[in-house]
């Protein structure tokens, strides 16, 4: 049987000779045409929720792969605790002019709650290790370097853990709870 929204169109017009609009409200045709519909929203929320929650991790590497461009050689551990912590704060320019704007007294804007809760939950990675590249060595460098900007080419990088005490533990990818 036919899953698809377009097969079942497909099938149902060739069944009733070309005619898909001369369907009864409840008959069967219809029936079938509705699940099939509702089918393929439901995946395309489920993609979209899945291509949002990996796009976090995406834009993680991009400003790795932005901050190492200009300088050569692999990192050191305090280096790369560094880089980690710039990351962290790579927001609080805007966090402060976004505070100077407001007018005392008044809540925080949207942009602002949206910064900070980015960066609080940020800072609560790092305590137990936040999830970047491996820098600390020229291969896993380039592999960073040459990687095109897709969630797809993320899976031939190397990744450790970095915690804010300094240590630095391997990690894999995907990101999962604290491999």
């Amino acid at each position: 049987m036919a899953r698809s929204l377009n097969k079942v169109q497909k099938q149902i017009s060739k069944k009733r000779g070309g005619k898909l609009n001369a369907l009864h409200e409840n008959s069967r045709d219809a029936k079938r045409l509705r699940r099939a519909g509702a089918r393929e929203e439901k995946l395309a929320r489920l993609m979209d929720a899945a291509v949002k929650a990996n796009q976090i991790y995406v834009d993680r590497v991009a400003w790795f792969k932005s901050a190492l461009q200009g300088s050569t050689g692999a990192l050191t551990d305090e280096e790369m605790q560094l880089l980690t912590q710039s990351f962290i704060d790579r927001e609080d320019d805007e966090l402060a002019e976004a505070k100077q704007q407001r007018r005392p007294g008044r809540p925080p804007t949207k942009l602002e709650e949206k910064i900070t809760q980015r960066k609080e939950a940020e800072e609560r990675e790092f305590r137990a290790g936040l999830w970047v590249p491996e820098l600390r060595n020229d291969e896993s460098r380039e592999k960073v370097e040459r990687w095109a900007g897709e969630w797809g080419g993320l899976n031939t990088l190397d990744f450790v853990r970095v915690v804010k005490s300094g240590g630095i533990k391997p990690s894999s990818f995907p990101p999962k709870a604290l491999s």
